[in-house]
């Protein structure tokens, strides 16, 4: 009778910590609205914008009024597309003549381009293929016509396309069996620069010059080590580009390229000139209109720092910048700039992601979309702090500590999130999930393990191929701190995470079979040969360059595959996929779910029908998030 009455204390001490904490529902939380996508005319007397107000990306517009504080104005925002699938970008012309678009169904990815009038009274469909990709690179200069990468050729790779937008006439412009991507066309419409992602190396890309009116392609980029190039923006002379590049540097900085066709010909190699040794990535960056200003973001250990520079008359740009400050540490999104005024997207942990103007003359910041918090105080978000922790090498991992404002529990129950990728960053930026789980007393620990960028190219590095598993490590290393200095109960740590955050969670309940308590497999690889073979055929040659090639690794893939060791699975597994996911198959979930339930072994399963590499639609979170939920106390309680 004693163990069985401090048994019950324990349990409802447990239940009353958390109710004491939750003062508002998922519903609620999953409720809250972002905005995100800002595209301003190039008056700017409007924006246009995606947000989830419906429960799926729609896009909206503002009329933007002259000569008023935008902070105190009554904007009054329009809801200009219903559709059921989320719309994936929206773009005004230079002109103001237009706006294109972009929707796919169910998921598939598979994006078809639309055209839009001004005020958004009428809609014309550009693509019409649902079997076919269409990734939108830009507009002409006039407003007359569109570039786009497209596998309509081939389904394994990406040809770059312009269409005429009065006449829907499709120009293919560039063919090339690779996975091709335009980056940007010269003020005069003659030059176009195209990105080709790289077959030899993760993390690695060259770029080309495509002479529109004679054909002739010049390889701007040789080089003999993993390297990015990227946001390319053509001067005004047409002469230079500016892009992003870590060529034979750790960081990608801001770097200036020639262009001179004869200096190319003799010394087979552009002249760049690095405008900065940040010993951090630039983030995004975009030109005025008249290619006078440039506005860019530097990462530093995960936030935004934005910066404006003249672009002189000689085409060189100026020492002195001017700081944009934001309204707290947090990230900076896509930019959109006119002759005045600048739009861009914002977030942190307390900041739901929103649209903000920056005013160019007044050099002021006022955000222009409020999207809706469900009725949750901003005061109740928790902010993280910044740890680093050694591994099992001596290698420190930088991750972001969240934990709960206000707890009773002696020792916190800690959720470990890993991010996809792997070539991507865990960041401070808004995360109602994570804010849930905080509201019922969970701690989250989101590391930033080896392979992650942000850190330079050499971390992003330290995972390929025959590395996989010592990132998996990282996340052994990361219990071990928790328990440390995190105050975490050893008997009450989680595992999740989605894309490839859902195969290092599966290949952290087989290495380590012992440390977690509970798991959350979202869209994630289990079998890296079926993955592979089944993925999309343009992703296939992508992924082998980080993950190992089928006719070379095969039987390395096969041993590192969680599927192989299932048998070591003992902690209870939560699996959610899209039936339409064209990166992960659903096969790979269908795998794992069975080899479970063969064995008798605790796993729970969801499979949505018109969801694909995720869950975004409203209705379909409401009814799963619940669900993870309710199962990660099931098994997170203290026995």
């Amino acid at each position: 009778m004693v163990r069985i009455g401090l048994a019950m204390i324990i349990f409802v001490s447990f239940a009353f910590s958390i109710v004491a904490q939750q003062k508002y529902t998922i519903q609620q939380y999953l409720s809250i609205r972002s905005a995100t996508s800002p595209s301003l005319s190039p008056d700017g007397k409007r924006l246009v914008f995606l947000t989830n107000v419906s429960g799926t990306s729609q896009v909206w517009m503002i009329d933007l009024p002259s000569g008023v504080n935008l902070e105190s104005a009554n904007l009054k925002p329009r809801q200009l597309t219903d559709y059921e699938d989320n719309v994936s970008f929206v773009r005004f012309s230079p002109t103001g003549s237009g706006i294109v678009f972009g929707k796919s169904r169910g998921g598939d990815e598979n994006t078809q381009l639309f055209w839009m009038s001004p005020d958004g009274s009428e809609i014309k469909q550009l693509t019409n293929d649902p079997k076919i990709r269409h990734n939108f690179g830009g507009w002409s200069e006039d407003g007359t016509k569109i570039f786009y990468a497209s596998n309509k050729r081939n389904r394994n790779f990406f040809d770059i396309y312009s269409m005429d937008i009065a006449t829907g006439k499709e120009e293919l412009i560039y063919q090339n069996d690779g996975s091709n991507s335009f980056s940007a066309i010269s003020p005069d419409g003659s030059k176009l620069i195209v990105s080709r992602a790289s077959e030899r190396f993760s993390l690695d890309n060259d770029l080309y010059l495509i002479d529109l009116k004679t054909g002739k392609t010049t390889h701007l980029t040789p080089h003999d080590e993993a390297t990015i190039y990227s946001d390319v923006h053509f001067l005004a002379d047409g002469k230079r580009i500016l892009l992003g590049t870590n060529q034979n540097r750790e960081f990608i900085n801001l770097a200036f390229m020639s262009l001179d066709e004869e200096r190319i010909k003799e010394t087979k190699l552009p002249a760049i000139t690095f405008l900065d040794n940040t010993k951090w990535d630039l983030g995004v960056s975009e030109l005025s209109p008249d290619r006078t200003l440039l506005a860019y973001t530097i990462n530093r250990e995960g936030f935004s720092e934005l910066y404006l520079r003249k672009i002189e008359k000689n085409g060189s740009l100026s020492r002195n910048f001017e700081v944009i400050k934001l309204p707290a540490q947090g990230i900076v999104g896509s930019l959109s700039f006119t002759k005045d005024k600048i739009a861009l997207t914002f977030s942190s942990a307390k900041y739901n992601t929103d649209i903000w103007i920056y005013d160019l003359k007044a050099k002021k910041l006022a955000r222009v979309t409020k999207s809706d918090l469900a009725g949750i105080s901003q005061d109740s978000f928790v902010e993280p702090r910044l740890i680093k922790y050694k591994t099992f090498d001596n290698l420190e991992i930088p991750a972001w500590y969240y934990v709960p404002k206000e707890s009773v529990a002696e020792k916190l129950p800690v959720i470990v999130s890993v991010h996809g990728g792997p070539e991507s960053q865990e960041r401070p930026g808004f995360n109602a999930l994570y804010q849930y789980f905080l509201s019922r007393g969970y701690a989250i620990l989101a590391p930033n393990v080896r392979g992650s960028t942000g850190y330079g190219k050499t971390y992003a590095s330290l995972d390929n191929i025959r590395l996989r598993e010592n990132a998996v490590k990282d996340l052994a290393y990361a219990v071990e701190w928790l328990k440390s200095f995190g105050n975490a109960d050893p008997k009450r740590i989680a595992v999740m995470g989605g894309s490839y955050g859902g195969y290092m969670t599966m290949a952290a309940i087989t290495l380590y079979p012992d440390l977690w308590a509970a798991a959350v497999n979202t869209v994630g690889i289990v079998n890296w040969e079926t993955f592979l073979k089944n993925t999309s055929g343009y992703r296939r040659r992508q992924r082998e360059v980080e993950y190992g090639f089928l006719d070379k690794d095969l039987e390395f893939l096969r041993q590192i595959s969680p599927i192989s060791r299932v048998d070591r699975i003992k902690t209870p597994l939560f699996v959610i996929h899209g039936k339409n996911d064209p990166r992960v198959p659903y096969t790979e979930a269908e795998q794992i779910v069975k080899a479970l339930r063969e064995r008798g072994a605790i796993v729970e399963y969801k499979l949505f029908e018109d969801e694909g590499h995720g869950v975004s639609k409203l209705k379909n979170r409401l009814e799963l998030y619940p669900l993870v939920a309710d199962f990660l106390d099931r098994y997170m309680k203290k026995p």
